[in-house]
């Protein structure tokens, strides 16, 4: 899973980034023209995992994991500039979500590029923003098929003038892609556009520290932004968030305590994502390896299946099932079987959260 990190500059981005990754890349290091994107491996905190590898003490741990992009300043007027949004285009390939930071700290020491902080006008700057660029890759796009068409009439080149003429009405009224409603086979069509506003969006309030506890009131301006399709939002403050990053477990615990910090940033946010994209996880043991796999919710045994190989999908013949509570609740997966919640499933079978899974397959 790949989340990108977008703001505008001086919002605290890369200061979110450095608190989630652990990265030590410079805050500010975008200045200068560099455009490079920063990228950080995060594991995944699961209580579940943890629990079920003290049974398999021997056995690797392995995590589920999300890769963080901190991509490169996304400043006004980028949309105008087909050379830094192709930049930006390829930097956002294949990333599922974004997080969307929106500066709401005052610090005289990085005084903010407008020369007032004020989150809503940023947020708005930036929607703008993405609108315009989507605007500008489909209008380019749209003009090439007309072209086209004007050629050779070609029925799956008049499908797609169709949907992106339909996506530029929608986006000329101001409404974002994720708020339309696409076929699989339209779905497939846009895929390859990489569009801003067709991608869940995480805004994130980067607070003063003195307005750690006031979270509700931060987000109060914002509350019909709540209610926007694919839309999460939160408060927190990337600086202190960074802080505690780089102490120890303990120093971190009585830290966060101290300034009545209920969860870490990291924690906030992959609670977010898990929740924006519908995600679960299941889990696969053995004496070799206890893991922790990601797949969408509604996902099919043979689907979860692939998650781990191609060929487990391919030659897919059962799902060996254990509910995570009740393996928890007997301790082994024998005692599981001897009270009878040791399960065998077949293809229709939907995985749920916290299946412990073995798959039969046969290529």
């Amino acid at each position: 899973m790949r989340v990108g990190i977008i703001g505008l500059p001086l919002s605290g981005k890369t200061t979110l980034f450095k608190a989630l990754t652990g990265s030590e890349v410079e805050v500010g290091s975008w200045s200068g023209g560099k455009r490079e994107a920063h990228i950080g491996i995060v594991k995944v905190p699961d209580e579940r995992l943890d629990f079920l590898h003290t049974h398999f003490p021997s056995a690797k741990k392995i995590p589920a994991a999300i890769e963080y992009i901190d991509l490169a300043g996304f400043e006004k007027g980028i949309s105008e500039s087909a050379k830094v949004l192709t930049e930006l285009l390829n930097d956002l390939k294949n990333v599922d979500a974004l997080v969307v930071v929106i500066r709401a700290f005052d610090n005289s020491a990085v005084a903010h590029p407008d020369g007032s902080v004020n989150p809503m006008r940023d947020f708005q700057t930036l929607e703008a923003e993405f609108i315009l660029s989507d605007m500008a890759i489909l209008e380019n796009r749209i003009l090439r098929l007309e072209r086209q068409l004007q050629r050779k009439k070609e029925e799956h080149n008049q499908k797609e003038l169709t949907l992106l003429k339909r996506c530029l009405a929608a986006l000329e009224e101001e409404k974002p892609l994720c708020s339309l409603v696409f076929s699989p086979e339209e779905e497939k069509i846009l895929r390859g556009y990489q569009f801003l506003t067709e991608k869940p969006q995480i805004i994130v309030l980067n607070i003063n520290e003195s307005d750690i506890g006031n979270e509700e009131q931060m987000l109060q301006p914002f509350s019909e932004i709540k209610n926007h399709p694919m839309t999460e939002i939160l408060a927190l403050s990337a600086e202190i968030e960074m802080e505690i990053a780089q102490l120890g477990p303990e120093d971190a615990k009585v830290f966060q305590e101290d300034l009545g910090i209920q969860e870490s940033a990291l924690e906030k946010l992959i609670r977010s994502t898990y929740r924006l994209l519908g995600l679960i996880s299941f889990f696969t043991i053995g004496d070799d390896e206890v893991r922790a796999w990601t797949i969408r919710r509604n996902t099919r045994a043979p689907g979860a299946a692939g998650t781990v190989h191609s060929d487990m999908e391919r030659g897919f013949i059962r799902a060996e099932v254990v509910a995570y509570d009740a393996y928890k609740e007997h301790g082994s997966l024998a005692k599981c079987k001897e009270a009878g919640v040791f399960r065998l499933e077949g293809k229709e079978y939907t995985v749920k959260d916290g299946d412990i899974i073995s798959f039969r397959f046969n290529i």
